[in-house]
């Protein structure tokens, strides 16, 4: 090989080794590289009292703290506001309100809820939980899921999905398995979707990571709530409990199009400083 053709193999090789570095440099980064979530919502439930004092208010609280989505709750007649009404407050603040926890009792009469859907912009009708959930078999939830199914197809018709919200309850152990998995494993996920409360499952003695891997599929919203152990008996602030939110939310799929609402059911002081401390939390949690 003659000094020409010398130099340039050299330099065909020194090319090689640095696009190969380049490549294992690029797919390190790749492996380390961390988000955080692009919008942050809450469950309304979070500040019931004050909004039952003074809903605008609250609303303007919420939007302040940060959050751009909230979950209203047609299950409380949204503290008797008109939608309209109601609809034009969120929009002055820049909210949305993608779903809204209701009874189960509107399947009977599904259409004034749809209106009011549409109003106020909800694509989700998510029932909050079961009448005397925690006395039910797992004969009464078969047949709630059937009705499940039933509601969410005609529901579907005008573009609104039905969904299911768990209680701690949901998850207690009967004959081998829980009411939860009876109900999930027989409702139509064309038709019915979930919502996994991470706190509920966790106080019912359930990690939420296990359903997780289970259905996570089916999760299409999210109530980001935490407890200080599985099978504790309250919730508790975000980051405080036991709850591993930065592996939960690394199994979420196409998680930019899902509805994580933070909810706090108990507080150490001010519900509303508690949502503030919750805000911080998750949305510069990096997964």
């Amino acid at each position: 090989m003659n000094r020409r053709a010398f130099l340039a193999a050299l330099g065909v090789a020194a090319v090689g080794t640095n696009s190969a570095c380049a490549s294992a440099g690029a797919s390190a980064s790749a492996a380390t590289r961390t988000r955080r979530l692009n919008r942050v919502g809450i469950q309304l439930y979070t500040l019931r009292d004050d909004a039952k004092r003074d809903l605008e208010g609250t609303l303007v609280n919420i939007a302040q703290a940060g959050y751009k989505e909230v979950e209203l709750l047609g299950s409380m007649n949204n503290f008797g506001m008109r939608p309209a009404l109601l609809r034009g407050i969120l929009d002055r603040n820049g909210l949305t309100a993608p779903s809204t926890h209701i009874d189960p009792g509107i399947f009977d009469n599904l259409e004034p809820q749809i209106e009011a859907a549409k109003i106020l912009g909800h694509d989700y009708l998510i029932v909050a939980s079961l009448p005397d959930g925690e006395k039910l078999g797992l004969d009464d939830y078969r047949r709630w899921a059937d009705r499940f199914n039933e509601a969410g197809a005609r529901a579907l018709r005008s573009n609104i999905r039905i969904g299911f919200h768990d209680e701690a309850w949901d998850f207690r152990d009967i004959q081998g398995t829980t009411p939860y998995d009876v109900f999930v494993q027989r409702t139509d996920p064309k038709v019915v979707a979930l919502q996994l409360d991470t706190g509920n499952a966790a106080i019912g003695g359930k990690d939420p990571l296990v359903y997780m891997t289970r259905y996570g599929k089916r999760y299409d919203l999210f109530h980001i709530k935490d407890a200080p152990s599985i099978g504790a008996d309250h919730d508790v602030e975000l980051g405080k409990g036991v709850v591993d939110f930065r592996r939960l939310m690394s199994m979420i799929d196409d998680i930019d199009k899902k509805h994580l609402y933070v909810e706090q059911e108990s507080y150490p002081g001010a519900p509303l400083d508690s949502v503030k401390r919750d805000y911080a939390y998750i949305s510069q949690l990096e997964f």
